[in-house]
């Protein structure tokens, strides 16, 4: 099994690189890619130094399975190239979510609709994954009629200039800026850039998105993204209005039952999840679960995960890990 991680040396190729190694995927030669100032830079992996490549010795390698953290335009130039050499390309980024002809997926939710012929797969924004992995199975059995979700947004979800930006203004540092404006001691309701109808890009992914990978475009979706001064991973508030009527119980039990989730509710004792608490975990942390007493059949709930593990490398590695179990690669 011969695999290539596209972006190995940014943010979430680090991570990819940890959560290969964590679950002990089975890659008999590992690929490192990235761009040309970083070919021939050494990394670790499994206590080896491996050799960053470039673009056209991966594609000439031909891997069974790219991952890809790259950005947007390496992957609309590059992912066709590794799919036409009978590479499956996993991608991060959003050049191919909202494609008809390609798969969005979240592996608890949907895996099972790939096949032999998806050679590009599109990983979702790491907002609408773990908002998507606590809410799927309430939605299989209760129907979702509406959500209205805000984000508090880690920097890492930027990337390491964004790090760099906070860190920088923390110890009072002059240096590049990721954002228009101080992040420290600050929030900023915008990540990605505004379109035309008032939302950011962000916002619209986390709407389309959702209804991509629930396979249902009746549910009706409302988001505001906000970026805040934090790492460690991304914060919801999430409302949700349901069809069928439910108690509290009910959606503990839901919640307790779905896979890749793990609720933290007790407020008697001060335990709700926090992004200092899911950093470095694969699990999607659930807390402060409450009905909306403004409206039946409506509950509140805050969502928590690592925006760099389940909100991308780990669930492109889960992705990757069911292509080679049902062998589609």
């Amino acid at each position: 099994m011969k695999v290539a991680v596209v972006g190995a040396t940014g943010l979430v190729g680090g991570e990819i690189l940890k959560v290969l190694e964590e679950r002990n995927f089975p890659v008999d030669e590992l690929l490192l890619v990235a761009s040309e100032r970083s070919v021939g830079k050494q990394m670790a992996f499994k206590g080896k130094q491996i050799k960053v490549i470039g673009l056209q010795d991966a594609v000439a390698a031909a891997p069974q399975i790219a991952i890809f953290s790259a950005g947007g335009s390496t992957s609309t130039e590059w992912a066709p190239k590794f799919a036409e050499v009978g590479t499956v390309v996993v991608d991060n980024s959003s050049a191919w979510r909202m494609d008809p002809t390609k798969k969005l997926v979240v592996p608890e939710i949907n895996a099972k609709e790939l096949t032999k012929d998806d050679k590009i797969i599109a990983n979702p924004n790491c907002s609408t994954i773990q908002m998507v992995v606590a809410l799927n199975n309430l939605h299989q059995e209760l129907k979702m009629k509406r959500i209205v979700v805000s984000t508090y947004q880690s920097v890492t979800g930027t990337g390491k200039n964004a790090v760099d930006q906070l860190m920088n203004e923390r110890a009072g540092k002059e240096g590049d800026m990721a954002y228009p404006y101080t992040i420290d001691l600050n929030v900023l309701p915008h990540i990605d850039v505004f379109q035309d109808n008032g939302y950011t890009k962000e916002e619209m992914k986390m709407i389309l998105e959702t209804k991509k990978i629930m396979s249902d475009d009746s549910i009706r979706v409302t988001a505001t993204a906000v970026r805040i001064p934090v790492m460690g991973g991304h914060s919801e508030s999430v409302n949700v209005e349901f069809e069928k009527d439910f108690s509290l119980d009910d959606i503990y039990r839901i919640l307790g039952e779905t896979d890749g989730v793990k609720v933290v509710d007790n407020v008697k004792n001060l335990e709700y999840p926090m992004p200092k608490d899911a950093h470095g975990k694969d699990e999607v942390l659930v807390g402060r679960v409450r009905l909306d007493e403004t409206q039946p059949r409506t509950v509140n709930m805050w969502i928590v995960a690592d925006n760099l593990r389940k909100g991308a490398a780990t669930n492109a590695v889960q992705i990757a890990e069911y292509l080679i179990k049902h062998e589609l690669v």
